[in-house]
């Protein structure tokens, strides 16, 4: 509670008001004098509707910031004045903690902000991939599955985005991300079984967590078509390792049937994969077309990872 007399300048409070601005009760005090404690950003407004209230009748009230030592509080002035109130040349009121309030608002502004932003980019990017997508197909038919299943695979890869315990990143861990994306190409039966993931355990962001999940259904779906898994002996191991800032996946197909280097370069999808790569993650790809089976590396700055 405050009692401030306009004409002096002169404030009192209760011994709550001196704790929640963090004054010694000792103190003769001022509301310019408090003021001080004011937030800069806040100050020159508060200032003006604190003499302001000199001929307000009823109640008025107003947020603002405080600097306790390095930490920001926010503190709600309430009060009321009338005529008696003002013919004594007094306001009186209550200063209210609403830190917690507050900090809860701006989380939430923060959380609708970061939504909207996904979702921006992911409209984005599914506008990309119906374009793409329409220049690839033979028909409607065909570009309906393949739009499906790239927004499918884009739809794992967001199931995957949260907070990671122990500041390993702000999506998914690098290996969950491949083994769920790649479930629906090892599923059947006698084809279980076939692809095998051994990266490092590192966590990835939102951004880059996307953009992976086109590039690894993009390498599936041709190597369902034309590569390891179209055949029931072919195998596919993803590997890992990091080196100093980069972090380096290999994509290694086994028994699958000869592919030749210009076929797979002619298709769309190809160019997604080495568009994503280098616009969305900054990295580069490489494809060594042996008899033995494809090998893709591609390497990413570690820091792109966690965006």
């Amino acid at each position: 509670m405050w009692i401030w007399n306009v004409d002096t300048d002169h404030l009192a409070m209760d011994a709550r008001g001196y704790l929640l601005w963090d004054v010694p009760q000792s103190e003769e005090l001022s509301f310019e004098k408090l003021s001080d404690k004011i937030h800069p950003a806040d100050r020159d407004r508060v200032r003006e509707a604190f003499w302001s209230t000199k001929a307000m009748t009823g109640d008025y009230e107003i947020d603002f910031r405080t600097l306790v030592g390095p930490d920001v509080r926010w503190i709600s002035a309430r009060g009321t004045g009338g005529a008696a109130e003002n013919a004594r040349k007094e306001m009186t009121g209550i200063f209210i903690d609403i830190t917690g309030r507050k900090q809860a608002e701006e989380g939430n502004e923060l959380l609708a902000g970061e939504m909207s932003h996904r979702v921006k980019n992911l409209l984005a990017i599914a506008a990309g991939l119906t374009k793409i997508t329409w220049r690839s197909s033979t028909g409607v038919d065909d570009m309906s599955k393949q739009l499906t299943q790239r927004l499918i695979a884009l739809g794992r890869a967001h199931d995957l985005v949260r907070p990671l315990p122990g500041g390993q990143g702000k999506a998914a861990l690098l290996g969950d991300l491949f083994t769920v994306l790649l479930a629906p190409y090892d599923e059947d039966g006698a084809f279980a079984g076939r692809i095998r993931v051994a990266v490092p355990r590192m966590g990835i962001g939102a951004k880059a967590a996307t953009s992976l999940a086109l590039v690894m259904h993009e390498l599936a779906t041709n190597s369902l078509k034309y590569g390891a898994l179209s055949v029931e002996a072919g195998r596919l191991d993803i590997s890992g390792s990091l080196s100093g800032e980069s972090a380096k996946i290999e994509w290694t197909e086994h028994g699958g049937p000869e592919v030749k280097q210009a076929q797979a370069e002619e298709s769309y999808g190809s160019r997604l994969v080495r568009e994503t790569i280098v616009s969305q993650l900054g990295g580069t790809i490489a494809y060594d077309w042996s008899k033995n089976g494809l090998l893709v590396t591609i390497l990413i700055a570690v820091d792109r990872l966690n965006t």
